[in-house]
């Protein structure tokens, strides 16, 4: 077997790694050397600020190192179960505790060597409670002992060696110490082999104070200090930043310069006579997004561009204005909604708009069937229909579109790429407009939509009255719910809604459908209607039908609402065991009232006295662009890429919070390489074609649509 063999070949050909090990490594998606390169520790415990056990006092927050000289699990009072340990350094002893967490019985034996970090306290002597434990070594173990480097062997730990101990990602049957360990055996085989190999220009590494590939490896498996982490993880971000936006950037020209587009440069025949009956004048930022938009059909290129903007913000009279475009040109447009009832608001909203100028759309969506059907398949045909409104219906292959100018898809987030893509090539070269009313932070923008240009009307109308928003401890749950009764005492309707739909022993949170019960009992007097994913698709459309129309008064509900249709009479929107959303969903789901000229409320309960940072930021804003960054500050963005609908998995080594200067300079470079050498044959570029092909194999072609 070649060296090369060892970073392309399987990993259970690795030291210490065979057929059983290379299965559990599997399920961490480690398949190869170059994986296991990659597959980097989680976080690191420092041995460099141990304190001397017999140095602790209660109150202090210490990190010590010992060997377990007596363990074992103790119940108490409230049957909870405790493990507990005496830990042993050269000079003294202390007990640590975990409570709740009997199993460790079962991992940690007797002469293991532990690092333990968390409070001391008193009880029955001082005692940690560790909110971090690693197991350094085994007090007896078929496995070699890890190899720690730098620093003294294992077994004769010196304070001033300054150890910085790596903690991997580790699955069942496989711990985090024995990959350590793999790692260790195989890391200066495999970083040899990519040391010549670095695919960023030296230039650049310099330009950006950022190490070479190897090095930046190397320090992160084996730090000298946590110092010395953060300029390698900055290395590696930049890199994936830098290959993602090159993906981008060429799928983007690729679209430009493979495909002809249509030139909508006819007279504003429509366009002009609707912006004349509008009742209002657009918003400056309506105006700068329309221009935005204009200019692109009006270019022979592709228009691939998404429009952001948050709820009420008039994304549908731009919309409007678009579609108007492409039928003065004459052709067609098309807008694909993720609901039934969303396709059928756009419909009654349109057919209101653009009754004006003589335009009507039609709308397809499972529900036309028979006659009907058929006759609006027809008129889409022959091109009699310019303007259609539907759901995912329209890209079945019985529809056939004359000749389809613009796509609009609506809520693009609710939608996979495929299906984006499909509606799209319905007109070969039809321009495409992306709509989201969920904000994005720009950075989380440019990685999952780069290939887009991005419009954002960051502007509401005036004269919107802004949702009033609270946030309630349990003490307030009475009270607001008498503000409630008076609400629709008065005719108003309300939404009230619960994160899980059934009550679990793992969750302590109200759940939809216990506390429907309760409150059709409390609300006697009016109609209680629950709405959940569990329902079939026939009962969700009746209620929210009846909810709509008036019948239903409070609709308790799940997430489910969280991209709904506009219910002008609903002003109070009421949500439960508020801290287990996210910003961005708290944001959605007030976005649900405020649709009517009265003023609406929105009341956030939560289980403690005190709001969270995030629910006072939520209580403190409703610009959704605002709480999107706020969002991303604090939770960071594992848990805001969603749906895998870009084609490309979450970031392994960015962080877009910390990294947005770094994302700027990989977006601008990426751009300028493919501006010059759409194709990246020049001398230079053909290096990072491969790696990028490398990374994204496979994957390139989901760009072209958005």
């Amino acid at each position: 077997m070649t060296p090369r063999s060892l970073l392309s070949g399987p990993v259970q050909y690795l030291k210490g790694v065979g057929p059983r090990r290379a299965d559990r490594f599997e399920q961490m998606n480690v398949r190869t050397g170059r994986d296991l390169l990659y597959h980097l520790p989680h976080r690191y415990e420092d041995a460099t600020t141990v304190d001397p056990i017999s140095s602790l006092s209660p109150g202090d927050d210490a990190t010590v190192i010992g060997t377990v000289v007596s363990k074992g699990v103790i119940p108490t009072r409230r049957r909870l179960r405790v493990f507990r340990a005496v830990l042993k350094d050269d000079t003294g002893m202390i007990e640590c505790a975990w409570p709740g967490q009997p199993w460790l019985d079962r991992s940690i034996t007797k002469g293991d060597r532990l690092l333990v970090s968390g409070p001391v306290r008193f009880f029955h002597g001082r005692q940690i409670q560790p909110r971090e434990h690693t197991v350094l070594s085994r007090a007896a173990e078929s496995d070699a002992p890890p190899s720690i480097h730098p620093g003294p062997e294992d077994g004769d730990f010196d304070r001033s060696g300054g150890q910085v101990f790596p903690v991997y990602p580790a699955t069942e049957g496989l711990t985090h110490r024995q990959v350590r360990t793999i790692v260790d055996e195989n890391l200066d085989t495999l970083i040899g082999e990519i040391s010549d190999d670095d695919p960023l220009p030296a230039a650049w590494r310099e330009e950006l104070s950022l190490p070479d590939l190897a090095d930046a490896l190397l320090a992160l498996h084996r730090p000298d200090s946590l110092d010395s982490i953060e300029p390698a993880r900055r290395r590696l971000a930049f890199e994936e930043l830098f290959f993602l936006q090159l993906l981008h950037a060429r799928a983007r020209a690729r679209l430009r310069l493979d495909v002809e587009g249509i030139s909508f440069t006819a007279p504003p025949d429509l366009t002009a006579p609707f912006l004349a009956a509008l009742p209002f004048e657009l918003t400056a930022a309506q105006e700068r997004v329309w221009t935005e938009i204009e200019t692109d059909m009006a270019s022979s290129s592709p228009m691939n561009r998404l429009l952001q903007g948050d709820v009420g913000s008039g994304k549908t009279v731009v919309a409007a204005l678009a579609m108007l475009k492409a039928v003065e040109a004459g052709h067609q447009a098309v807008l694909m909604a993720p609901t039934e009832l969303l396709a059928e608001q756009h419909e009654r909203t349109l057919t209101t708009l653009l009754e004006p100028v003589g335009a009507k759309p039609v709308l397809l969506t499972g529900s036309v069937t028979g006659k009907a059907r058929q006759y609006a398949l027809q008129r889409i045909e022959s091109g009699e229909a310019a303007i259609v409104v539907g759901t995912h219906a329209l890209i079945q292959d019985t529809v056939a579109f004359r000749s389809l100018g613009l796509a609009i898809v609506d809520e693009q987030h609710r939608f996979g790429v495929e299906q984006r893509r499909k509606l799209r090539e319905m007109g070969g070269n039809a321009d495409a407009l992306v709509m989201s009313a969920t904000p994005i932070p720009r950075s989380l923008a440019l990685v999952l939509y780069g290939d887009l240009d991005i419009s954002v009307i960051d502007e509401l109308p005036p004269g919107r009255k802004p949702i009033v928003t609270g946030v309630r401890g349990p003490d307030s749950r009475d009270a607001a719910f008498e503000f409630l009764q008076e609400q629709l005492s008065e005719g108003r309707q309300a939404y009230v809604v619960y994160p899980v739909i059934e009550e679990s022993e793992v969750l302590e949170v109200r759940a939809a459908t216990s506390m429907h019960g309760q409150l059709e009992k409390r609300f006697s007097d009016f109609v209680v209607g629950l709405l959940h994913g569990r329902l079939k698709a026939a009962e969700k459309d009746d209620v929210m039908r009846r909810f709509l129309t008036g019948d239903v008064h409070v609709l308790v509900a799940t997430t489910v609402i969280e991209v709904g249709i506009d219910v002008p009479n609903a002003t109070v929107m009421f949500i439960e065991d508020a801290e287990r959303f996210g910003l961005a969903q708290l944001h959605q789901l007030r976005g649900r009232v405020g649709r009517g000229a009265d003023q609406s409320y929105c009341v956030a309960f939560q289980s403690g006295r005190e709001p969270s940072e995030r629910l006072a930021a939520f209580a403190s804003t409703n610009d959704g662009f605002r709480l999107a960054e706020e969002d991303l500050r604090i939770r960071g963005q594992g848990d805001l890429f969603g749906k895998d609908q870009s084609g490309i998995a979450t970031l392994r080594f960015a962080d877009l919070e910390r990294d947005r200067k770094l994302l700027e300079d990989a977006r601008r470079r990426a751009r300028a390489i493919v501006a010059d050498d759409p194709e990246l044959q020049a001398s230079g570029h053909a290096e990072l074609a491969r790696e990028m092909e490398e990374r994204y194999a496979g994957r390139e072609a989901l760009y072209q649509v958005g």
